[in-house]
């Protein structure tokens, strides 16, 4: 004679319960947060948004770019001017038929011991702001004296060559007629060298020597 059947625990209160929904049952995750991140995600946290530059920003930059592109065209404008202007203005303060009458006007001050344009000249436009020129006006003396002990008259003949240093500097090789303040006959072809300063609209020489060998 068969005893009790054991009980079926698979059976609930509702009725009995299958087997493939016990163990579905037993895989159902305790929350939703507990589930593990889309295939797809970012792992960890996301990295800060790149600021996006604004209206205001571009307009800067581009007024930015728009400033050194006119500069640098201005520069270049500029340099452009002044190359193709330096020689035409040069020329003009520069030339035989301005710097032949500043030559001799320096060299009859020396023979007739004008010393204020000897000063003038020596000074090399700083005439007007040495205050103290007593010792300027002594060397323009000796040098007048040595001058007329050594020639009684010169004359500038022609200017041989102008080497332009700057728009308002240049050097001019120059001949001369002498006569020996000794006497005898007067001798050409003594030439000399000149430092030229073009200021004001006058030219000042601020030095000359003479290729016998002798400096004043």
């Amino acid at each position: 004679m068969a005893g009790p059947h054991p009980p079926n625990h698979s059976a609930g209160s509702d009725g009995p319960t299958s087997y493939a929904e016990s163990r579905a049952s037993a895989f159902v995750p305790a929350s939703t947060n507990d589930a593990p991140p889309p295939s797809g995600a970012y792992p960890g946290q996301l990295p800060p948004p790149v600021p996006y530059p604004g209206r205001r920003s571009r307009r800067r930059l581009i007024i930015g770019i728009l400033a050194a592109v006119a500069l640098v065209a201005a520069m270049t404008v500029a340099i452009a001017y002044g190359v193709r202007t330096n020689g035409a203005n040069t020329g003009a303060a520069f030339s035989e038929a301005s710097a032949k009458p500043a030559i001799q006007g320096y060299l009859d001050a020396l023979e007739h011991r004008d010393t204020d344009s000897i000063v003038r000249n020596a000074l090399c436009g700083m005439y007007d702001s040495v205050r103290d020129k007593r010792s300027d006006q002594a060397l323009a003396k000796l040098s007048s004296d040595a001058f007329r002990k050594q020639f009684s008259q010169v004359e500038l003949t022609s200017i041989d060559k102008i080497v332009y240093l700057s728009q308002y500097q240049a050097q001019a090789l120059f001949t001369l007629q002498v006569s020996h303040a000794t006497g005898g006959p007067a001798h050409g072809q003594i030439q000399g060298i000149a430092q030229l300063l073009f200021q004001r609209g006058q030219i000042l020489v601020c030095s000359y020597v003479l290729r016998t060998g002798g400096s004043y």
